[in-house]
């Protein structure tokens, strides 16, 4: 009788904005990470494959990882709105994976290439 009242007793943890933000934040970098890992070893081996595929396969794993490790840690009980946080890591993490990279890489290879030409416009706060 005693484990009902405990069950009954337990308080249900509700996940902050800042919690979300942070394990977002850790899915998106190791999303990224994992995804441009895959990607040349993929290349090395010949595979052709689909990077924006690849991209979401690698968020949903790792999302699901990190999430489950937060609902232990915190020992969380498993309702509708751990699901839906769930499934808003996996589709931020895929968006944060595609956009992110590559993205980044483009725009410091600008910066390096105006600097190598003596184009600093990209400095003025015009």
């Amino acid at each position: 009788m005693s484990w009902k009242i405990a069950l009954l007793e337990r308080k249900e943890k509700k996940m902050t904005l800042d919690i979300f933000l942070m394990l977002l934040l850790m899915v998106s970098i190791c999303t990224s990470l994992a995804t441009e890992g895959l990607k040349k070893a993929l290349t090395e081996l010949g595979k052709k494959y689909y990077s924006n595929i690849l991209a979401g396969g690698v968020a949903i794993v790792i999302s699901i990882f990190v999430w489950a490790i937060y609902l232990i840690l915190v020992n969380a009980t498993l309702n509708a709105q751990m699901l839906a946080i769930l499934i808003a890591l996996v589709f931020f993490g895929w968006l944060c994976a595609m956009i992110g990279y590559d993205k980044v890489i483009q725009a410091i290879e600008q910066i390096i290439g105006g600097m190598k030409n003596g184009n600093y416009n990209w400095l003025s706060k015009n």
